[in-house]
Formats: structure tokens, C-alpha cells, sequence
């Protein structure tokens, strides 16, 4: 894997409850700004600002490091692991990488991502149908 270049661009799905509170985690423990967190479920949220199309950014994580790389998926969530405070993060990242491990968790991460959007959303999240996933919209 690519060593990524600090700062992180993290484009996740805000209106999704269990990526919304992973991404709060992370936001927590990154007190040196290694992160810039992008939700793609914001209606001024444009993704043709960044390169791939709304529909890719929705089908699974993406990072994109200071040198313009972007790593996916399972890839993305190494690359977060990378330059977040502690050790655990930097041993999950080692891990994630071999060969057997990465794709099984590709595989899980795959299953999750196609599911989510069946998943209980946020309160107001994706409300105004932005975001393009289909969660289903929740009434006040």
C-alpha cells in the first residue's frame, strides 16, 4: 500500500447512522488534523469537485491523500488508520493489508456497503434526497 500523504480527505456518508458515528470516533482522536472529513450526503456537497461521480463516492469510502491519491474501501480505511493517533490504528493497517485478511474484509466491506442504505439512516439525513442511495427518507 501507497503511504499516504497527510492531510486526508474522508468522503463518507453522513446520512448513514454507522458511518456517521465511525467517522465521530475518528474526529475525536484526530487532534493534529491529519483529517479533513467531507460528508457526501450534504446537499452542497459536489462531487465534481473531486472526481468521481456521486454515484462512486456512495458505493464504498473514499480518501484521497495531499498528493491527489485516492485509496477505497478497505484502502481508505488504511489509509485513516495510517495517521490517526496510536498504535492499535497502525497494526490494524499492517494487518488489513495481507493478502488473505484484505480479501475477506473487502468481501464483508462490499456486503455492508450494498446494505447500508437498508440500515436505519440519521435524523434528517439525506432528507431532501441528495445524497442518491435511497435510504429511505424519514418524516418529521
Amino acid at each position: 500500500m501507497v503511504q499516504p500523504k497527510s492531510p486526508l480527505s474522508v468522503f463518507y456518508d453522513g446520512a448513514c447512522s454507522i458511518c456517521a458515528r465511525e467517522i465521530a470516533y475518528y474526529r475525536k482522536l484526530d487532534g493534529e488534523g491529519h483529517l479533513r472529513l467531507v460528508d457526501i450526503s450534504d446537499p452542497s456537497f459536489e462531487p465534481s469537485n473531486h472526481g468521481p461521480t456521486r454515484e462512486d463516492f456512495m458505493a464504498e469510502l473514499h480518501v484521497r491523500d495531499a498528493s491527489g491519491h485516492f485509496f477505497r474501501g478497505v484502502d481508505g480505511f488504511a489509509a485513516i488508520w495510517r495517521v490517526v493517533p496510536g498504535r492499535p490504528f497502525r497494526l490494524m493497517a499492517l494487518l488489513i493489508q495481507i493478502p488473505g485478511i484484505h480479501f475477506l474484509a473487502t468481501l464483508g466491506y462490499r456486503v455492508f456497503a450494498r446494505l447500508r442504505k437498508y440500515l436505519p439512516s440519521r435524523e434528517g439525513g439525506c432528507a431532501d434526497g441528495s445524497c442518491g442511495l435511497g435510504h429511505p427518507r424519514r418524516d418529521k
